[in-house]
């Protein structure tokens, strides 16, 4: 199978480009290395150095003919959002409408595309997690865009024919991670204590985030490529852990012996986000096998 893929160079994008190239399909990466980096390309990936916004894309995609589309790219820093908000909505929805263009034009069959479900959904109340069908409170510029998408990719199912399948990922974290995500917690306070920097906790620490292992967000876009046809599906574990805990993992695992530094809570902050992926367990057969443990061993070690 042909696929291309946005932001190839990019954190989680990277990551599914390996497990996509291991299992032999032949893959293309466009990228505007903003915030990908060159290290991140496969070498056996097709490279096209583009922005999403670029009209150039359009040709890029009828080159290469995917058979199927996976789109990662996009403006993911939160603050950045707020902040500038025209820029953000010029990438995420402006650069998605040029891709979804280019699409329909080239025929091809699918789109995959990586929303969010920890920042669409809002305060998650109650001991269960999120559905697919949990009222959504997006409060960011970037949870908006991404809602924005899954709208128009609705949209031009209806209108086009375009297939598609949407991921609303969790925390995602892993191995090549940048501060910049929504997990990007875990890069911050890496990167503070191999420093030997304690690292700041806002608020009481007891807020609490579904973390998942990049790992396996690219078993789900593998399963995605054949399964899921128009679907929405939550992509996380399930499991709350909190701000405090993370940071004791970590301490652990790195023998860090400072405690950490607690400041004012930041304004809009959700207190609990947990996601149920009951249905993705049901409709793809995909469940996330790696604990926030396991998940954070293999980030500081790779290759273990």
């Amino acid at each position: 199978m042909k696929i291309l893929v946005t932001g190839g160079a990019g954190f989680i994008a990277s990551n599914i480009v390996d497990a996509y190239v291991a299992a032999g399909h032949e893959v293309a990466v466009v990228d505007n290395l903003t915030t990908g980096k060159k290290e991140n390309l496969n070498p056996k990936a097709e490279f096209f150095p583009l922005d999403i916004r670029d009209p150039r894309l359009a040709d890029a995609i009828n080159d290469f003919a995917p058979d199927i589309i996976n789109h990662l790219a996009a403006q993911i820093d939160v603050r950045k959002s707020v902040s500038e908000p025209i820029f953000n909505a010029e990438v995420n929805e402006l650069g998605t409408l040029n891709l979804l263009n280019a699409t329909v034009q080239s025929k091809v069959g699918k789109i995959i595309f990586a929303s969010t479900g920890g920042a669409l959904y809002g305060e998650v109340a109650g001991k269960s997690g999120a559905a697919e069908d949990h009222p959504m409170e997006p409060i960011s510029p970037y949870a908006i865009t991404k809602r924005s998408v899954e709208l128009y990719l609705y949209a031009y199912w209806k209108l086009y024919g375009l297939k598609f399948t949407v991921l609303r990922y969790g925390n995602v974290f892993g191995p090549r991670q940048d501060p910049l995500g929504e997990a990007g917690v875990i890069a911050i306070f890496c990167g503070k204590m191999q420093n030997g920097e304690a690292p700041t906790i806002y608020g009481d620490g007891k807020q609490l985030r579904d973390y998942i292992y990049v790992g396996d967000v690219a078993a789900i876009n593998l399963l995605a490529l054949e399964k899921g046809e128009n679907e929405f599906f939550n992509v996380g574990t399930g499991v709350g852990t909190s701000v405090n805990e993370l940071f004791a993992v970590l301490k652990e695992l790195m023998g860090f012996k400072k405690d950490a530094v607690y400041a004012p809570p930041r304004a809009g902050e959700l207190f609990r986000s947990v996601l149920d992926c009951g249905k993705a367990a049901k409709v793809l057969g995909w469940r996330a096998k790696t604990n926030i443990r396991q998940g954070l061993i293999k980030t500081l070690r790779p290759g273990w």
